[in-house]
C-alpha cells in the first residue's frame, strides 16, 4: 500500500440527527454556498454569521477553516471516494474512474478549487513558522488510484508502477480544471478528454517500459565494463 507524507485530513463527524445535525448541516451548507457564490473559503466565523449561529457554536462543529474545508469537500466527493471496480482491467478501471468521477470533479469545481487555495496558502505559513491552525491534508486520489491500477501490477515492475501511480496522480483531480481551463480556456468537456488521453499515455509508456530490461547502473568502461555506480561517482 502506497505510503503519503502527511496523515490525510479527516472530516468532522456529523451529529446523527436533532437541533445539533441540523445547524451542522446550516453550516455546511452556507460554506459550500459561499464557495460556490464567491469563490472565497469563508472563516468559520463568517460561516457562522451569514447562518445566524453563535461563534462558539459553530467553532464546537468546525475547529477551523481546515475542519470546516475537510467538510466540505468529504461533502462534495463522498460518492467518489467510495467508488470500487470488479473490472479485471487496469485500463478499463481507470477508464471507469475518470468517465465517472470527471463530472463531479466539475460539479464541485468551486469546492475543490477552494481546497487547493487553502493547501496553497497553508504551505506558505507552514513554511515561514506563522500557521496557526493544523493544515488540511489532501491525498485521498492516491488510495482511488491504486485501487484502479491494481489489476496492472502484473504487468509492471516495481518501479514502474510506482512512477505510474505518481503520474496518475497529477492528471486526476482539480488540477487538470485550473491548467486547461484557466491557461488554455478548454471546456470542461475537452478537459476530461484530454486527462483521459494523458492517463492512456501514461499506462501505455509504463507497459511499454515494464516490457524493456532495466538499465544497468554505472557507466560503460572503455573494454565494455561497467563501472558501478558508487565506484563511479567516487572517481568524478
Amino acid at each position: 500500500m502506497a505510503r503519503l507524507k502527511h496523515k490525510l485530513s479527516e472530516p468532522p463527524v456529523p451529529p446523527e440527527r436533532g437541533v445539533k445535525a441540523a445547524t451542522f448541516k446550516l453550516l455546511l451548507d452556507t460554506a459550500m454556498d459561499i464557495i460556490r457564490q464567491s469563490g472565497h473559503i469563508p472563516s468559520v466565523a463568517e460561516a457562522a454569521a451569514r447562518s445566524k449561529v453563535s461563534r462558539a457554536t459553530a467553532y464546537r462543529y468546525f475547529p477551523s477553516r481546515s475542519a470546516l474545508v475537510t467538510a466540505v469537500i468529504d461533502s462534495s466527493l463522498g460518492p467518489v471516494r467510495k467508488l470500487a471496480s470488479d473490472n479485471p482491467s487496469g485500463r478499463e478501471r481507470v477508464h471507469e474512474l475518470f468517465l465517472q468521477t470527471f463530472p463531479r470533479f466539475k460539479e464541485f469545481e468551486a469546492q475543490l478549487r477552494a481546497a487547493a487555495q487553502l493547501s496553497l496558502e497553508q504551505w506558505g505559513l507552514e513554511r515561514a513558522g506563522l500557521l496557526e491552525e493544523e493544515p488540511y491534508r489532501r491525498g485521498h486520489r492516491v488510495r482511488i488510484l491504486e485501487h484502479a491500477i491494481e489489476p496492472l501490477v502484473p504487468q509492471l515492475r516495481p518501479d514502474v508502477r510506482k512512477r505510474l501511480h505518481h503520474a496518475l496522480s497529477v492528471v486526476y483531480g482539480i488540477e487538470p480544471y485550473v491548467i486547461l481551463k484557466d491557461i488554455w480556456g478548454l471546456r470542461d468537456r475537452e478537459v476530461e478528454r484530454t486527462a483521459l488521453w494523458m492517463a492512456d499515455a501514461l499506462i501505455d509508456a509504463a507497459l511499454r517500459e515494464s516490457e524493456q530490461k532495466p538499465a544497468p547502473r554505472g557507466r560503460p568502461k572503455p573494454n565494455g565494463a561497467r563501472v558501478p555506480a558508487a565506484a563511479a561517482a567516487k572517481r568524478r
